[in-house]
């Protein structure tokens, strides 16, 4: 069957600020292996996307919610805990042998669309995925609920979502001042890098990042209210990746990104994903 517009949208969306990343990487001198990761992780990515499926029951979608919620407090019991800069242990990754995975990237964008889509109980949902990013702390997820809290907000005018926007906001700008951390060559400060070594490579970058984010907003398989909180979701972290030492998404390096929006995008219902008009 020929792939709907709606899933190429979907695929691109992922692929094209991912393979963009790995061509910068590939150009800017970084290890081989990092190149392999991100590509592999796109691979996995697009299995799930084209061949995974994901739970359709509200019960079942909302196990998935407390089993993502519970990803987020892992860092907190298990560690690996790090100084920040201006002191202060700070805890966001998720231990996976000789790796770490930051866990507010892998789980936050699928719990951002299954928020958005159970409306009853999306405030609570995120408001302890925030309480999760206060404690690690973590101003990266901080900022990705919060705007994807504004972009559920647009689409719903639901006052308990807007409460949620504002309370993010000022826990993300706590948590940035409190868990700031040396930057890591190729997952942090891309575009700072990338402007440095060949200024035309960041525009690229962000041109890719900014045209997946409008994929994700207008033609992604998902209803108006959860392409929102996706959307919203990417520009957060992207957000914090700028103004902060936080790791970019899809550009830079780290398999959580890319398999973290990978999984949410698997998530869209079969009468959207394969619709012939995104509308």
């Amino acid at each position: 069957m020929q792939p709907s517009p709606a899933r190429i949208a979907a695929c691109l969306a992922l692929a094209l600020p991912v393979l963009v990343g790995i061509a910068w990487m590939a150009f800017a001198g970084a290890p081989a292996h990092y190149l392999a990761i991100n590509g592999a992780s796109l691979a996995l990515a697009f299995a799930w996307i084209a061949f995974g499926r994901a739970p359709s029951s509200p019960a079942l979608q909302r196990g998935v919610v407390l089993f993502l919620l519970a990803i987020l407090f892992v860092p907190l019991a298990t560690g690996p805990w790090q100084e920040a800069v201006g002191g202060g242990q700070v805890s966001r990754w998720l231990p996976a042998g000789p790796f770490m995975i930051h866990a507010g990237l892998l789980a936050f964008p699928t719990l951002a669309i299954l928020a958005a889509r159970d409306e009853g109980f999306a405030p609570p949902i995120l408001f302890t995925a925030l309480l999760a990013a206060s404690l690690q702390p973590d101003a990266g997820t901080a900022f990705a609920i919060t705007f994807a809290a504004v972009g559920v907000h647009d689409a719903t005018r639901d006052w308990r979502i807007g409460l949620v926007a504002i309370v993010g906001f000022v826990a993300a700008i706590v948590a940035a001042l409190k868990g700031e951390l040396p930057p890591v060559p190729f997952v942090e400060r891309v575009f700072h890098d990338a402007l440095r070594i060949a200024w035309p490579a960041a525009i690229v970058l962000g041109l890719a990042l900014i045209t997946s984010l409008v994929l994700l907003l207008r033609f992604a398989p998902f209803a108006r209210r959860e392409r929102y909180a996706a959307g919203g979701a990417l520009f957060g972290f992207t957000l914090a990746a700028v103004i902060n030492h936080y790791p970019t998404p899809l550009i830079g390096y780290g398999a959580a990104s890319i398999l973290g929006f990978g999984l949410a995008l698997g998530f869209a219902e079969p009468r959207l994903r394969d619709q012939t008009s995104s509308g």
